[in-house]
């Protein structure tokens, strides 16, 4: 089974690693509990996975396979690909993707989530109804402070206040500027 996007994405992928001296690349999918994994490649072995996938022990992650049919495939999905920021020494930058989980066959894996969702919202379709949904993140600010005491809000404001000169302000801003670099839309942002 092919990538879900074509070569020109791939590409565009790997002339960017190199562009950009992108010296580790995460691949990342989740187990069917919704838990994120992550696995990294140097950027030698990128084409290689972007042709072949990366060999894996399903076994290893919860509900994937069992021992005796226990390899899968990790493919990235090149459309998916994004730059994280360097690191706080300032090195260089990584790269990241979401992976379809296959077989080894190529066929999709039937513990993949993304498979998963491809396949019920392609049921959807074919019984003529439209599938839309959309994430809405919500977070807080916490002061630093001992990590074993219950955490206190980084200001005293309410939702909806106008607070233009508290630090939670300026840390939204800046918060909104790295998801739009990351090609990460925002509709909008409130206290």
């Amino acid at each position: 089974m092919a990538p879900m996007s074509g070569p020109s994405h791939s590409n565009y992928v790997l002339r960017t690693v190199e562009e950009r001296g992108i010296r580790l690349i995460r691949l990342w999918f989740c187990d069917v509990l919704g838990q994120m994994k992550s696995v990294a490649i140097s950027p030698v072995e990128l084409e290689t996975v972007f042709e072949e996938g990366l060999q894996f022990d399903g076994s290893a992650i919860d509900g994937f396979s069992r021992v005796h049919e226990s390899d899968v495939l990790a493919r990235p999905d090149p459309s998916s690909f994004g730059v994280l920021r360097s690191g706080r020494d300032g090195g260089p930058a990584t790269g990241a993707m979401f992976c379809d989980i296959e077989t080894l066959e190529g066929e999709p894996f039937a513990g993949d989530p993304r498979a998963v969702l491809r396949r019920v919202t392609g049921e959807v379709r074919q019984a003529g109804y439209s599938f839309m949904c959309a994430p809405e993140v919500e977070f807080f600010y916490f002061a630093s402070g001992d990590p074993r005491r219950v955490p206190e809000p980084l200001d005293e404001a309410s939702y909806f206040d106008l607070t233009i000169t508290d630090v939670a302000s300026d840390l939204r801003r800046r918060t909104i500027g790295r998801l739009e670099a990351m090609a990460i839309p925002v509709e909008y942002s409130f206290h």
